[in-house]
């Protein structure tokens, strides 16, 4: 019993971070406009995010499973809720809106409330920080792809 309920905290944790992924979005954009040379194939995107996105469901799950929700610090659930608000508006502004400032700053925002997470975390639980180490180095290249794609599409 004690394994169903550990397997369905951590598909709690995980789940949230998928749920822009049910929103009907035309990717096909991201073909339209003009992408630097290092721009990474689309696929990488697909493999990268879900591999990171379960790293960050296991670092919350084994802080959870140490502290339990309701003991967890407020500035931890705060900076968590902050990111993933960062993380999953990216898909709005960037496939939705076709804007890619918004985009841009989704991105960066993603990328700085990750480092507070990270370090949120590492307080929290050091051993548990190692899992997001792929998101902090995703999110620093999605902001740099970022920058770089509003820039060469708005000169």
């Amino acid at each position: 019993m004690i394994i169903i309920k550990n397997i369905f905290i951590y598909i709690l944790c995980l789940v949230p971070w998928f749920l822009t992924a049910i929103i009907p979005v035309d990717y096909s954009f991201y073909d339209t406009i003009n992408l630097p040379f290092f721009a990474p194939p689309n696929l990488f995107y697909a493999i990268a995010w879900t591999i990171t996105y379960i790293c960050i469901a296991i670092s919350i799950y084994k802080v959870i499973t140490i502290y339990k929700w309701n003991n967890l610090p407020k500035r931890y659930k705060r900076i968590l809720l902050i990111n993933y608000l960062f993380n999953q508006s990216f898909t709005i502004v960037f496939f939705i809106l076709h804007n890619l400032f918004l985009g841009f700053v989704s991105c960066l925002g993603t990328f700085v409330s990750t480092l507070y997470l990270y370090e949120e975390t590492n307080s929290l639980d050091e051993k548990s920080t190692k899992y997001l180490n792929p998101y902090v180095l995703l999110s620093l290249f999605a902001t740099i792809l970022s920058v770089t794609i509003y820039i060469i599409n708005t000169r």
